[in-house]
């Protein structure tokens, strides 16, 4: 069942911050910086894997801006819908709209939505219309068919959600040439196989509080065992195909970090292979974004050579 607009709060419900301050971490806090940065860094990774072209530093701000604000936009989404759920769980439920520290009403969905909507207008006025496209495909993947409809329906959802990531980094190749070439739709699928065992080792630790709120992620339909193994399965792809970089021009920056940030990565899902428990499974979560990390650093650093 879909969470109501107008659901009532509990009593130990927060008051709204007083001081500005504390108003803007609130308000702030919705739009889930952290990933929007990292969509946006992975954009800017889109644009460094593309070949050479007359895009200005204007063009460039503005691309990274309008993904990082529309990413922003569809995680403020996700948390407006999934406030019943969110105050299910321990880890999200001091969340503005679970806690009630923001109204949740059709004045906040109408900002969040504008502002989505402001993103893709931003690029397509300034970049190009391709690049728009994809930005505003990251968005409603995110926003419409991980949140809305995949996330209660199926232990695929962060699969399909992560295409999120990919649409971003097509978004920053198309920013620089809208015949998208071989080496951004290959990190496009890097990025499409490193969300699910990302999201899947928080799924493991955090296993009760998502069978609790009734969410099917992986690790509550089939077990942690079993997920654990998947888990460690996706990485090996996803360390391969990080390496298939390399042939179509990554160079050996991205052969030194695509296979350190891999071996780490590996390193850590192996162990949560065989001991699938909460300590191992947030090693493995850590460990993904190291793996990421490094391979966007690698891309950057052969962009900057070549």
């Amino acid at each position: 069942m879909r969470p109501s607009t107008t659901t009532s709060l509990t009593a130990a419900t927060p008051a709204t911050p007083a001081t500005l301050a504390g108003w803007l971490r609130v308000v702030l806090g919705i739009f889930k910086l952290r990933i929007a940065v990292l969509i946006m860094i992975t954009a800017l990774g889109g644009l460094a894997v593309a070949p050479a072209g007359a895009l200005t530093v204007v063009q460039a701000t503005v691309l990274a801006l309008s993904v990082l604000v529309a990413a922003g936009s569809a995680g403020a989404f996700n948390q407006f819908f999934e406030a019943d759920s969110d105050r299910l769980m321990a880890r999200t439920r001091q969340r503005a709209f679970a806690s009630g520290a923001l109204p949740r009403n059709a004045a906040w969905l109408t900002v969040i939505v504008l502002l989505g909507v402001l993103a893709v207008a931003a690029a397509a006025w300034v970049v190009n219309g391709v690049a728009a496209f994809f930005v505003a495909m990251g968005a409603l993947t995110y926003a419409g068919v991980y949140t809305v409809g995949l996330k209660r329906r199926t232990p695929w959802n962060i699969v399909i959600g992560g295409l999120a990531g990919s649409f971003a980094v097509l978004a920053g190749a198309a920013a620089v040439d809208p015949t998208v070439g071989a080496p951004a739709w290959m990190l496009a699928l890097v990025l499409f196989l490193w969300t699910p065992p990302h999201f899947w080792s928080l799924a493991i630790a955090n296993e009760a509080e998502y069978r609790a709120a009734g969410v099917p992620m992986l690790p509550v339909v089939v077990g942690a065992e079993r997920a654990a193994r998947i888990v460690h399965w996706h990485a090996l792809a996803l360390v391969g195909s990080s390496l298939a970089l390399v042939p179509l021009g990554g160079g050996w920056p991205v052969a030194i970090g695509a296979g350190a940030g891999g071996a780490y990565f590996l390193s850590k899902t192996a162990a949560l292979a065989r001991r699938p428990e909460r300590r191992t499974a947030m090693a493995a979560f850590f460990a993904s974004m190291v793996q990421l990390s490094a391979l966007l650093a690698a891309v950057a650093v052969n962009a900057a050579i070549r």
